[in-house]
C-alpha cells in the first residue's frame, strides 16, 4: 500500500530530495503530460540531478516536460511516498505558466495537454491525486 504524506519545508532535509514535481496552470487550466512510453497523464516533474539545487530540478523539469519559457515557481511543501519498505521525498511546487514553448524533441514527454481538473488517466493513481489535492489546498489558503 502506498501513502502520502505532507512535511514542512523545513522538516526533511535537502539532502534527502530525490524529485521535484510541480502542479502548473497555463491560461486557467492544469497542465499535464503524457511520456512517450505511456499512455496516461501525469503531473510535471522528476529527479534531481548529481549537485543540482531542488529549485532548479523544479526549473528543469517543469521546462522539459511542458516547454514552459516564462512562469512563476513557488515552493509548497515537501512530500514523502512510501510503499511500506522505502520512503523517498521530495518538493512539491506550484507554477503559473506565463508563456508556453515547444517541447524538445530530445525529451521522454510525448505531448502536453490543459485540463479543468485532475485526468482520470493517471499514472501515479495511488499519488498524484493527493499532490494536486494539497496544491490545490495551499492555492485556496493562499487566496483567503
Amino acid at each position: 500500500m502506498v501513502t502520502v504524506t505532507f512535511h514542512d519545508k523545513e522538516e526533511i532535509d535537502d539532502a534527502r530530495l530525490k524529485f521535484a514535481v510541480i502542479a502548473a496552470r497555463y491560461e486557467g487550466k492544469w497542465v499535464f503530460c503524457r511520456h512517450k512510453k505511456r499512455a496516461t497523464w501525469e503531473i510535471p516533474g522528476g529527479h534531481r540531478e548529481e549537485g543540482e539545487a531542488i529549485l532548479d530540478t523544479a526549473r528543469r523539469e517543469l521546462w522539459e516536460e511542458t516547454g514552459a519559457e516564462k512562469f512563476d515557481l513557488s515552493p509548497v511543501c515537501i512530500y514523502g511516498v512510501s510503499d511500506g519498505t522505502e520512503k523517498t521525498y521530495g518538493l512539491l511546487c506550484f507554477a503559473e505558466i506565463n508563456k508556453q514553448g515547444d517541447l524538445s524533441d530530445e525529451v521522454e514527454i510525448q505531448e502536453t495537454k490543459t485540463f479543468a481538473a485532475i485526468p482520470k488517466e493517471l499514472t501515479y493513481p495511488a499519488i498524484q491525486p493527493h499532490l494536486f489535492n494539497h496544491v490545490q489546498g495551499w492555492l485556496n489558503s493562499m487566496s483567503r
